[in-house]
């Protein structure tokens, strides 16, 4: 990389030009080939940005627009150097839903009082990276090392997990179909060649559609695709916004959740890191700056908060393309999506068995990258704090194990996270 604050980005011809199979981070792709990676990072994170939302009562098109100004903002944070895609982050639900009293249909009609706490928590995040770029992040490893990291990498994906089983096991036809999904994504990833092997997530996608809408708008075996919505939708129209309340309590009570996002951003550079060979620590404290500067703008007007994306650590790992310009038309692609509800209103068509059986895939993917960062760091699993750390940070996060301190309540991914650092800080004092 040279001196300046960009990368002066060097073209490969293609993914497969025989000079080797990694495109690195201050490499590109021609044009063609950059646009079909960015359109898959969006397919990527589109089931959990748009699934987020919903499950807090928010605007999924709000939603999807602020990752694309979250994810451009983090790039120019981090000088193109960090390959990443901002999206919206689980570690708010359960907060936002105590914080709402958010009855799970519609519209959150508390939507302002938790915007409001989503800013103060982008605020902490912010001035938590200003501190490591003042001090360095030292105390950060010292508290989150490669065991831990790995955990709570891995344990994302864990904990993400039940919820794409759930959602495809409620009757015999859609568990089977989101195997098939699965099944799709697998044979591309595995009998294909060059490009059409690295879209494996967005052509393993459209083959699994296409077979569902043969079996059941064709064959009338399941529940039939519904185009009316699309039909009906808008080509261009601007989402809902809506204007944060700045309460004292949900602000008290979500503004801890940085500490999760300090987490899960650490465990996306480390993992980045593992999978490209480079060493992107320098960029640790603007990242969390960007983040968290996108996670205060993103508040500001309706969406929710952001989080460096575990779903598009997948799909790197899987096509080996961390080109960061890939990230930059992903994030014009969702700002472009987000303004338009026909868009919307397709990819409401998707059925829920096919989103289910990717989200398997990209959630296992995620899960493995965590076990990446321990085998790169060769994390030595014959040390007993090390052993210990890793057990219990994966049960407590794949079990969803929650604590409740009067209102607040710390779900899977947070009891997970606090409890892997608070545990290896007592553990390796015997050390």
């Amino acid at each position: 990389m040279s001196g300046s604050y960009f990368p002066q980005w060097r073209l490969r011809a293609s993914a497969d030009d025989g000079q080797g199979a990694v495109i690195a981070t201050d490499e590109r792709l021609p044009a063609p080939q950059t646009l079909a990676m960015g359109v898959q990072h969006v397919v990527a994170m589109f089931g959990s940005t748009v699934l987020a939302p919903l499950l807090m009562g928010f605007d999924p098109n709000v939603a999807i627009l602020m990752s694309g100004v979250g994810t451009l903002l983090f790039f120019l944070l981090v000088g193109g150097r960090v390959p990443s895609y901002l999206g919206s982050s689980f570690s708010f639900i359960g907060l936002v839903i105590a914080v709402t009293g958010y009855a799970g249909q519609g519209a959150n009609a508390n939507l302002g009082l938790a915007l409001g706490g989503i800013i103060a928590c982008g605020a902490v995040y912010l001035l938590i990276g200003l501190l490591v770029g003042v001090v360095g992040t030292g105390w950060i490893e010292n508290l989150m090392p490669p065991v831990v990291t790995g955990a709570v990498v891995a344990v994302i994906g864990l904990n993400l997990a039940p919820i794409a089983v759930k959602g495809v096991t409620g009757n015999g036809f859609d568990a089977w179909m989101a195997l098939v999904t699965v099944l799709c994504v697998g044979m591309v990833a595995v009998f294909t060649r060059g490009m059409l092997q690295r879209l494996l997530i967005l052509v393993g996608l459209l083959l699994a559609y296409a077979i569902y809408a043969v079996l059941t708008n064709g064959v009338g075996w399941g529940k039939p695709i519904d185009f009316s919505g699309v039909a009906m939708a808008a080509w261009f129209g601007v989402p809902h916004f809506a204007a944060p309340v700045f309460e004292g309590r949900a602000m008290a009570l979500l503004a801890p959740v940085a500490i999760i996002l300090v987490a899960e951003n650490l465990g996306h550079i480390k993992a980045v890191s593992a999978m490209t060979g480079q060493n992107l620590d320098r960029y640790i404290g603007r990242a969390f700056v960007g983040d968290g500067l996108a996670t205060m703008v993103s508040g500001s007007v309706g969406g929710t908060g952001v989080t460096t994306y575990a779903e598009n650590i997948g799909v790197m790992a899987v096509t080996k393309i961390y080109s960061t310009l890939v990230f930059v038309v992903a994030a014009v692609i969702a700002i472009l999506l987000g303004f338009s509800p026909k868009f919307g209103a397709l990819i409401l068509t998707i059925p829920g068995a096919v989103l289910g059986g990717v989200s398997i895939v990209v959630f296992g993917l995620i899960t493995v990258s965590g076990a990446r960062i321990w085998v790169e760091n060769k994390v030595d699993f014959s040390n007993n704090t090390n052993l210990i750390v890793a057990a219990v940070t994966l049960v407590l996060g794949a079990g969803d194990f929650t604590l409740k301190l009067g209102g607040f309540a710390l779900g899977g991914i947070g009891t997970a996270t606090f409890g892997a650092i608070i545990l290896y800080a007592l553990l390796k004092r015997r050390q």
